[in-house]
């Protein structure tokens, strides 16, 4: 098997413009090889940058093999490009990506002029959280890790002490939180993770703000569909509010 590499994949967009630059960094880390591609129909797309390789065929299909036959750590992406309607019917680019590809992705979109320093997991303690904690451990050795639970009622309950229903609801997070916390592939969490009621979108960009997150953690999946994206997941690749890296569970 070839050595690890790191697949830096542009569209030759603006959307793409730090893809390079963060993926070289990533593969001094890893002690990696650094390998440039771009996917295209086009036999000789113009604009292609010098040493990038060129793939023709579908975009999931070609970088998911490429990344088994260079035993790739991470593919690098740069951001999504929305289309509206067809986001709401079918799945993006980016989703076939991280379905099948066979190691992680992470969507680059913020300047890497530093390394990451504060990373964030929005976890529902499931194996795919943890993988996805593990994999920013690799790539940001010299950060700080946090992980966060959003604790979601049903419409209508009162998340507050003394009222039945969220006693019952923190204490089953809360023997989630244990199990998961004993994953041996965990990095050291710079405290325990975090339960708070609300919807994961508050509960994110609230700890996330508060922390200045360079980079947020997630699994793929929701833990009850293991062949499919999780709905925060999909909500978070399509606008991610910086750096994102997305994980499945190891096979």
């Amino acid at each position: 098997m070839p050595d690890l590499s790191i697949i830096a994949a542009t569209d030759l967009s603006a959307r793409s413009a730090h893809v390079a630059a963060r993926a070289a960094a990533l593969a001094q880390v890893l002690g990696a090889r650094l390998i440039r591609v771009h996917v295209s129909e086009a036999r000789h797309p113009e604009g292609l940058p010098e040493g990038t390789r060129l793939l023709q065929g579908e975009a999931a299909p070609e970088l998911a093999a490429l990344a088994a036959r260079e035993n790739a750590a991470l593919i690098v992406l740069g951001l999504h490009r929305e289309r509206r309607v067809l986001d709401v019917l079918r799945l993006t680019t980016m989703e076939r990506i991280v379905l099948a590809a066979p190691c992680p992705v992470l969507i680059a979109h913020q300047p890497p002029d530093r390394a990451y320093a504060q990373v964030l997991a929005p976890t529902d303690f499931s194996a795919g959280s943890a993988a996805a904690l593990a994999m920013a451990a690799r790539i940001a050795p010299g950060a700080q890790f946090h992980a966060i639970h959003a604790l979601q009622m049903r419409l209508g309950a009162r998340a507050a002490p003394g009222n039945r229903e969220f006693e019952a609801a923190m204490a089953r997070a809360e023997d989630h939180r244990r199990a998961f916390l004993t994953r041996p592939e965990l990095p050291a969490l710079a405290e325990p993770p975090e339960i708070v009621p609300g919807g994961v979108h508050q509960v994110l960009a609230f700890r996330g703000a508060e922390l200045g997150a360079d980079l947020v953690a997630i699994g793929a999946h929701s833990g009850r569909t293991p062949d499919q994206l999780g709905n925060y997941a999909r909500d978070l690749m399509r606008a991610p509010p910086t750096d994102l890296l997305v994980s499945k569970p190891a096979s």
